[in-house]
């Protein structure tokens, strides 16, 4: 099983959504802890929960990793979110029954590798219950084996995808393929391209996240 860092309802009381927020390489759930902070004041009834990643990093002495990138790295992208899907689907299940809620109440947040894991099984959530996710969040990620999509896709909750245009980690253009994949499969898409902005979750893109997450969770049944 898999854990981590949690902020309950700044409001208090019962939780009505869910937002699982996965970290990028070679960082922890406390990463996404930070951003999570940030949102509590404008989604005062969700509760945050960040997982830690299952395995420790095999590049670095501290942080966690979801799956390996030993180079070649996209070779590392498919059989990664295959294996470690299971692992965040049981926790996310887990969450979800914890709280009461339904899948419709549940948002995925990414980051760099948490991007893959939140596009890999929040689109293979099977069955959803009480329909798909409210929506998935991915800043600074890929889509691992874009050409599975189109057999495996269960659930179809709305994305948004924000890239910097300079960022040297996963190049921009991961933004776009992802985008097409899901387009292809009939999945609604946003897209937003930072400009001047490297491998990082910037002011304007909390903010843009934060209004994509307050639409989509207002919007669920």
């Amino acid at each position: 099983m898999i854990d981590g860092p949690r902020l309950l309802p700044l409001a208090g009381g019962r939780p009505e959504h869910l937002i699982v927020m996965l970290h990028g390489y070679a960082a922890d759930g406390r990463q996404m802890l930070n951003f999570a902070r940030q949102w509590q004041n404008g989604l005062p009834h969700a509760v945050f929960v960040c997982p830690n990643a299952p395995e420790p990093c095999e590049q670095s002495d501290f942080g966690r990793q979801w799956f390996p990138l030993t180079p070649p790295k996209a070779q590392q992208y498919w059989p990664g979110v295959e294996r470690a899907g299971p692992l965040l689907d049981a926790f996310i299940t887990d969450a979800l029954a914890r709280y009461d809620l339904l899948d419709a109440s549940l948002a995925l947040v990414g980051f760099s590798q948490g991007t893959m894991m939140a596009l890999h099984v929040g689109l293979r959530r099977n069955p959803p219950r009480g329909g798909p996710p409210a929506g998935i969040l991915g800043y600074c990620g890929a889509m691992a084996g874009p050409e599975f999509l189109g057999e495996q896709i269960t659930s179809r909750p709305p994305v948004m995808l924000i890239h910097g245009d300079l960022d040297e980690v996963v190049p921009v253009q991961a933004m776009t393929i992802a985008a097409a994949a899901l387009t292809r499969v009939g999945v609604e898409v946003e897209t937003h391209l930072s400009r001047g902005i490297g491998h990082e979750i910037t002011a304007d893109g909390l903010a843009l996240g934060l209004q994509f997450l307050q639409e989509r969770l207002a919007a669920a049944p």
